[in-house]
């Protein structure tokens, strides 16, 4: 069911734009910045990221209006002078120059109380005349259903596609509604469809006026990627927990209905003490879907760079397969101690499989990794643990590979080919 609402997906559901590219490998800049943006640290930044083989620098939260924290500046969708005195050129330059496109994060639904926009239009967030507005992490949402609100949005988002070379734009939604009062709708319970189809319908006009453009569902986590969602947007922040042994089934999750091509997946500087995971185990686990980086690589040593390098390399070499292959499931990390996923392209001809675990029973020794998808009357080649195999797609898929799974932070990735 999952392999065929990933194809349907995918050639039905998805904007056109990108549904059949594969997606880039992306560094996003706010676990290593937050708020405290610049033109010399997110340069700095960029430099490194394009040394590992990134294809698009995203700068996230911090560049606009007076966002020196998350209490100011939503709703002023304008450059901070002290940040960027030259304007946003200048760093879309340096990143272009550096061989990477330029993405960018917005949250065009919220606005902060200290703000020009609230300051100007306080009518504009959803209210009740009666009720004190919550402000969830400082912030109200604006009235989504108004067309002035509507005009404004898209004009500022507009702008910013129109004056500068963004390919990119990262959509975040980061609360919830409470106070839903519209005074604007005569029947309130409207609210729902008419915000929703009024972010569908800017997103709509934006993707028809930059079509190079990738927009992308940042929402609480993975909290719009339905297929509603996933007509309109090309991918998904899968979910704000990026800790790789949750997201072993948190992508799983993700996946049942979802294409794989849509579910962001980043390496973070997340490693929880009771938890560690290497660098190694960390893209692992990331490479199973759209790959992105999200750590702080100027506090990388020169090794651990040499990790990510190497590993987007592998990640860029077998993307089609991840992206657009057919996935199997092949042990579940909750009931086998093991995770093993494996992906196949239509033809059977190549294959990608991922074995990880974060710490297997004592008794656990040697495991018949049993791999699925393949042609039986194919031969193919896999390598694993420094030895080659030659064997029958019957043999894989039947007797396997004996494994010896044990310690917490087992990773391997195996890539399986047909013998021509």
């Amino acid at each position: 069911m999952s392999r065929q609402m990933h194809k349907f997906a995918i050639n039905n559901v998805l904007p056109k734009s990108f549904n059949d590219k594969p997606l880039p490998v992306l560094y996003n800049s706010w676990e290593a910045t937050e708020f405290d943006v610049s033109i010399e640290g997110q340069t700095a930044l960029a430099e490194v990221a394009s040394k590992i083989g990134v294809e698009l620098f995203v700068m996230d939260d911090g560049w606009f209006g007076k966002r020196n924290n998350d209490r100011a500046g939503l709703g002023d969708w304008f450059v901070n002078k002290d940040k960027f005195p030259n304007g946003l050129d200048e760093l879309i330059n340096n990143v272009n120059e550096l061989g990477m496109d330029f993405g960018i994060w917005v949250e065009p639904e919220m606005v902060n109380k200290d703000s020009d926009l609230f300051r100007n239009h306080p009518d504009w967030a959803y209210h009740y005349d009666t009720r004190y507005a919550c402000e969830l992490r400082h912030q109200l949402v604006l009235n989504m259903t108004r067309t002035d609100v509507q005009e404004y949005i898209f004009n500022c988002l507009n702008d910013l596609l129109s004056n500068h070379n963004i390919k990119y734009v990262k959509w975040d939604m980061n609360r919830p509604f409470s106070e839903t009062g519209a005074e604007n709708l005569e029947c309130p319970q409207m609210l729902w469809y008419l915000h929703t189809k009024a972010v569908y319908d800017i997103v709509d006009k934006l993707k028809a006026l930059h079509p190079d453009v990738a927009i992308e569902s940042c929402a609480s986590g993975g909290g719009r990627s339905d297929y509603g969602a996933l007509m309109h947007y090309d991918q998904v922040w899968t979910s704000d927990n990026t800790d790789a042994i949750d997201r072993m089934v948190i992508q799983k999750g993700y996946s049942l209905l979802r294409p794989i091509k849509t579910m962001r997946a980043w390496v973070t500087d997340i490693n929880w003490y009771n938890k560690p995971c290497s660098l190694d185990f960390r893209f692992n686990i990331a490479m199973q879907g759209a790959l992105g980086i999200g750590g702080d690589l100027t506090k990388y040593s020169e090794k651990d760079l040499e990790i990510c390098k190497r590993n987007i390399a592998l990640y860029k070499e077998i993307r089609e397969l991840v992206q657009f292959g057919n996935l199997y499931r092949n042990m579940d990390i909750d009931e086998d101690e093991i995770l093993f996923n494996q992906y196949v392209n239509d033809e059977k001809t190549k294959s990608v499989a991922f074995i990880a675990s974060n710490g297997t029973r004592f008794f656990k020794k040697a495991v018949p990794m049993r791999f699925d998808g393949l042609d039986e009357a194919k031969r193919y080649t896999l390598t694993v643990n420094n030895e080659t195999y030659e064997k029958s797609g019957a043999y894989l898929m039947n007797v396997g590979i004996d494994l010896e799974v044990r310690c917490a932070d087992y990773n391997r990735i195996i890539i399986i080919k047909e013998i021509d």
